[in-house]
């Protein structure tokens, strides 16, 4: 080897030495960032010596795509999981204490006490007060459902912008990754920007990636829908303003597309728009029902029956009237108090005994408890209910209640339990692109000390050099 190689192979040592360090000094700075990808210098043999041609970003095409599916499948379970608590202590309060069940049990409790003791007037005002917090109970459940779905259309409308803005950040993104690629520069970071807000809108929706030629990216959903082609396609939605039991609230769409809503406990929602749909169209149009038939339910068995025809009783409405044998949309809201019955409006407590519009004890008996009695078996007697409430067709009213609420402890139930899984598939596809992309201090420091012993190496052979062209000098002089 002539002195001038050696030099050369100890520059060039030098050079690349410097260059790798300062890539491992990026990874180091990097490595709490769960968005950056690992950098490594990529060398090649070169007279004299070796020389850095580029740095490599490590990826894994296969490792990111399941991983922004588990991110869309846990976003959508655990907004799902958020809203199942939220309308469990909206409409049945903590531990269920003020749920439409508890306080039909306590009613029946009431009348219990009342007909061993018809002719207690303070029983028939406790009677009736537990029928007040059954109304109570079910007026509130309404209108905390209609208020959540109203919510939720604001959460939507709110989540809607937010994905439009997160896909014209794509667009400026993927441009300058495609010119970068074209100009030939490093785009190491422009990809590591991309994938974070593929991350991000997968949390909003389940996306799929096509790759094109100078490294531009196609989205679609899962359901085939385009997110960004050249430009974002538009997410639309229009609000409704307020909700009643009934409406149905307008679907979001993506380049036209309705959002398909998610389905069951274990929802197959993937991203947050299509479980706000499942909870707005699904969820509680269900729980709603389920309280409009209790109302109803109420209100026919505690009608006035005289074997000829029915009157209402205890329980009615505003129009005054009795409810037919399907579901009626938002009676729930509107199920109330009889005012012949009630106290407080001048009524008689005792119109539960005797009757209010017919004359039911006709001998005016202090000890008549057949209505209440009959009050009682009518809580309990087979009817039908409609299929759209999710529950049994038929059966009883107490049975309907506790149905109700075993429904929606039993979607929770499923619904954490989902999201445990969900959770432990995220954090194992996290893990393991981590480990192929992410960066490992122990082994950037391993490769810090190698880099020093080859910094050292390249200093005592440019010594030796100087040393021998020294002497060489020395010689001539």
């Amino acid at each position: 080897m002539t002195l001038t190689s050696a030099l050369g192979t100890a520059q060039n040592a030098l050079l690349n030495t410097s260059r790798q360090t300062s890539v491992v000094a990026t990874n180091i700075s990097n490595a709490h960032d769960p968005n950056y990808s690992r950098r490594l210098a990529q060398t090649v043999s070169m007279a004299p010596g070796a020389r850095i041609l580029s740095v490599k970003r490590l990826a894994d095409e296969s490792l990111f795509r399941q991983n922004l599916s588990a991110l869309s499948a846990f976003s959508g379970q655990n907004f799902l999981m958020a809203g199942l608590d939220r309308m469990g202590m909206s409409v049945n309060g903590p531990d269920n204490m003020t749920s439409p069940a508890k306080m039909i049990g306590k009613l029946q409790e009431a009348l219990q006490l009342y007909s061993s003791n018809p002719s207690n007037r303070n029983l028939a005002e406790s009677a009736v007060e537990s029928a007040r917090a059954v109304v109570t109970s079910l007026n509130q459940g309404s209108r905390e459902i209609q208020a959540m779905r109203a919510d939720m259309d604001r959460q939507i409308s709110t989540a809607v912008d937010e994905l439009n803005t997160l896909l014209g950040h794509f667009e400026k993104v993927n441009a300058d990754v495609i010119n970068g690629t074209r100009m030939g520069r490093d785009i190491s970071d422009l990809l590591d920007q991309r994938e974070k807000l593929l991350k991000d809108i997968s949390e909003y929706v389940s996306i799929s990636t096509i790759v094109r030629g100078q490294n531009d990216l196609v989205l679609t959903t899962s359901d085939g829908a385009t997110l960004f082609e050249t430009v974002p396609r538009k997410v639309t939605f229009d609000s409704t303003i307020a909700y009643q039991a009934g409406t149905t609230g307008e679907p979001i769409r993506i380049d036209g597309v309705p959002v398909v809503a998610g389905k069951g406990a274990n929802s197959t929602a993937s991203g947050k728009l299509a479980a706000m749909i499942q909870l707005r169209e699904d969820v509680a149009v269900k729980q709603q029902a389920q309280l409009d038939e209790m109302a109803r339910g109420l209100i026919l068995a505690f009608a006035e029956d005289d074997g000829i025809g029915l009157e209402p009783g205890l329980f009615t409405t505003a129009a005054g009237t009795l409810p037919g044998a399907t579901l009626v949309d938002g009676l729930a809201a509107s199920i109330r108090i009889n005012p012949d019955y009630d106290s407080q409006q001048s009524g008689n407590p005792e119109a539960l005994r005797d009757g209010s519009i017919l004359d039911l004890n006709p001998s005016d008996s202090a000890s008549f408890s057949d209505m209440l009695l009959r009050y009682l078996d009518a809580l309990e007697e087979q009817r039908d209910f409609d299929p759209a409430a999710g529950l049994f067709d038929s059966g009883s009213l107490t049975n309907f209640s506790t149905e109700s609420v075993g429904w929606l402890e039993g979607n929770r139930k499923s619904a954490s339990f989902a999201v445990e899984n969900k959770g432990a598939t995220l954090m194992r596809t996290q893990q393991a692109l981590s480990n192929q992309t992410g960066v490992n201090i122990d082994q950037e420091m391993a490769m810090l000390l190698d880099l020093e012993h080859s910094y050292a190496a390249s200093a005592r052979m440019l010594q030796a050099v100087n040393e021998m062209l020294a002497t060489l000098l020395n010689s001539i002089r």
